[in-house]
């Protein structure tokens, strides 16, 4: 299975759509969204595939903006999700809430921490864990997205720039 992953998106729909055109051709089966979202257009435009969200600290954190976005047929986890894809525990988080953070990379229990907020594309291991921050579509430069292959747990990102 291959996991599409994307973050800061923060409403720029134009980019969004570059970001989706380049998930489309990595033939991912499923993405997951690691927060600053920005916008229910931004939801919308991951109609193709099964989308996981979760909210960051420059997301509307309203109930109803997480309903607008399961009303597109996708899921919003509010600020963390605890998801299990081909065996593989995973985390899905935005990481400005650093004590929450820590405690997903250092409990153990995930094989793989997704997380976005800082804009720099990194791929990490603590111990049995990959911590995987796939970059941003908003303000990085270059813009990246990652693929992780499961149950492999083999990542790269892919700049977009």
């Amino acid at each position: 299975m291959r996991l599409g992953i994307i973050s800061d998106t923060h409403g720029q729909v134009d980019l969004a759509r570059y970001a989706v055109r380049m998930l489309e051709s990595l033939e991912v089966e499923t993405v997951l969204h690691c927060g600053d979202i920005g916008s229910i257009a931004v939801a919308e435009l991951f109609a193709p595939w099964p989308t996981h969200f979760v909210l960051g600290n420059c997301d509307d954190i309203s109930p109803a903006f997480a309903e607008a976005i399961r009303q597109t047929g996708q899921t919003c986890h509010g600020q963390f999700g605890d998801l299990v894809f081909e065996g593989v525990r995973v985390a899905l988080l935005h990481s400005h809430d650093r004590r929450r953070f820590r405690q997903a990379i250092e409990q153990g229990e995930y094989g793989l921490v997704c997380y976005g907020h800082t804009h720099i594309a990194a791929i990490d291991h603590h111990g049995g864990t990959i911590v995987l921050n796939p970059g941003a579509i908003y303000r990085a430069d270059p813009p990246s997205l990652a693929v992780i292959d499961l149950p492999s747990l083999e990542a790269t990102i892919v700049k977009l720039g």
